[in-house]
């Protein structure tokens, strides 16, 4: 089985600067597809970044200039970073994962609790 195991969520001022972690333990015999998701209070869950296996990059639209997501296999690890911060990033961030198998499929077997953050 895997879990996943958020963290770094924290309450920051506009215009900082944060740093999630997901932990990935159990199964981690295999190689997965990473990515965020994050949920604003009173709003539908979007999709914000993924990272492939191989380590290749994706993002949505609103996240491209803010935020990076970035891996480290060696502890099974992957991370969100967004600068310039703004309330509007409030929100619970959701890890996920999914198995790699060159290519990251449609969907997401594997989901973190998620971790807050706010800005004010």
């Amino acid at each position: 089985d895997v879990q996943l195991v958020e963290s770094g969520g924290v309450s920051v001022q506009a215009g900082g600067t944060l740093r999630l972690s997901c932990e990935v333990s159990g199964d981690t015999s295999g190689t997965y597809c990473m990515g965020w998701f994050r949920q604003a209070p009173g709003k539908e869950r979007e999709e914000v970044a993924g990272i492939e296996g191989d380590g290749s990059t994706n993002y949505v639209d609103f996240a491209r200039d803010r935020f990076t997501i970035s891996r480290d296999n060696a502890k099974n690890t992957a991370y969100l970073q967004i600068i310039n911060l703004t309330p509007e990033d409030t929100g619970v961030y959701t890890c996920v994962a999914e198995t790699w198998v060159g290519y990251c499929p449609d969907f997401f077997t594997y989901w973190g609790q998620g971790t807050q953050v706010t800005v004010s």
